[in-house]
């Protein structure tokens, strides 16, 4: 099934996300304090057009580019961390959708604006049965399910030779799933990462895949084969899809401390305006930089990523952990920039109306995400750079 609307382009994209940045600021401690997205925010994101970034043009989607989607995201994020992150999620498992068999793809996207959720954790078992698997386990962490159609469950299965057990990835819809409310944390509350349970599920042998075929690049649709977008690695797609949540949220950060600089003055000092302390003036400047540092370092990696599907070149495995690398870097030089900030916004910026005491624990829940720690992908790049195996098959 395919659908026939015009995708916009990059310029009106972008134009009506950020259209969109104040709906997310408005709803963004309910968002926080309810756990989920507002359905106004929900909206907003879906008349600019955010879920659709990674879909295939022949069902109504844009086909972005990753350097397009980067900035989308870090946008969202001037609004919302939460909605941010949710985007992302989104539009790496649109991505993710478009591996699957053509067919597949049809089910999932008839739904206009359909919103497939995931992770990449194996944590249940899928036992094959005639025409498919049945599937039993549970899922940790996952954004946005509340507000997703579809999800991708990761499952243990057994080989082609029976010999042993391998990881497959399998399109479920959620009204299969039982959803387990017990996200309550510290950051990113409004993603909703709930726990999703599957029992006694059936899924059709066509919307299975290894996953060690999709890590290696060989994917089954034939109507995406040679679309650029699904050129890359899945894990350097992922990393060019998170990078923009942090530096979103360290750029929010910053613009929360401007607006509240003007009158504020340093309690129990003779400075009447912090604007005039010279610390201040360190702190401002040293977070900016910082907060471009990680733009850098994002924007190299999304410009590296569309130049390669473009020109369809091999990616080499110390390029594969450099992706990983630079999005560790990515999400440390915002939480750097963030706690400067935050430090600077003195005692009154505790209070839940203030919207800097959200940012500083969404980016510290970021940097503690098992795919983009930054002492875990440095040490992954260091060790190919040492002429070692990395010691993970995410990359």
């Amino acid at each position: 099934m395919t659908l026939t609307t015009q995708p916009r382009s990059d310029t009106d994209l972008l134009t009506r996300v950020a259209e969109a940045v104040p709906v997310l600021r408005t709803h963004a401690r309910w968002t926080d304090e309810n756990r989920r997205l507002h359905d106004e925010v929900l909206e907003a994101l879906g008349a600019a057009g955010v879920y659709r970034m990674r879909v295939p043009t022949r069902y109504g989607g844009y086909e972005s580019n990753a350097a397009t989607m980067y900035q989308v995201v870090a946008q969202v994020g001037l609004g919302d961390g939460s909605a941010s992150w949710n985007s992302a999620v989104w539009s790496m498992c649109a991505w993710l959708t478009g591996l699957f068999p053509d067919q597949v793809q049809d089910e999932v996207f008839s739904t206009p604006d359909a919103r497939v959720c995931g992770v990449l954790s194996p944590t249940a078992l899928a036992v094959p049965r005639d025409g498919g698997f049945v599937v039993d386990g549970q899922w940790r962490f996952i954004s946005g399910a509340r507000h997703s159609q579809w999800q991708l469950v990761i499952a243990m299965a057994p080989t082609p030779d029976g010999a042993g057990q391998w990881p497959v990835m399998a399109v479920v819809p959620l009204s299969d799933l039982e959803i387990v409310d017990d996200w309550f944390t510290a950051g990113l509350r409004g993603t909703g990462s709930v726990t999703t349970v599957a029992r006694d599920v059936f899924v059709p042998a066509e919307r299975v895949l290894p996953m060690a075929s999709i890590l290696q690049g060989q994917y089954a649709s034939a109507a995406n084969a040679e679309l650029p977008l699904y050129r890359s690695p899945m894990i350097a797609t992922g990393c060019a899809s998170f990078a923009g949540t942090a530096v979103g949220l360290a750029r929010a950060a910053r613009d929360n401390f401007m607006e509240r600089l003007p009158g504020k003055k340093i309690t129990y000092t003779e400075y009447a305006s912090q604007r005039e302390a010279p610390l201040t003036h360190f702190q401002l400047a040293e977070a900016t930089m910082l907060i471009d540092e990680a733009d850098f370092h994002a924007t190299r990696l999304v410009t590296s990523l569309d130049a390669k599907t473009v020109s369809a070149q091999p990616w080499s495995l110390i390029e594969r952990a450099s992706a990983r690398a630079a999005l560790g870097r990515v999400f440390s030089l915002a939480k750097q920039a963030v706690d400067i900030l935050n430090t600077a916004s003195g005692g009154s910026s505790v209070y839940a109306d203030v919207p800097i005491q959200r940012i500083e624990r969404d980016i510290q829940t970021l940097n503690l995400h098992a795919l983009m720690h930054p002492n875990t992908n440095m040490e992954v790049y260091g060790r190919v750079l040492c002429g070692l195996d990395p010691n993970t098959s995410y990359i």
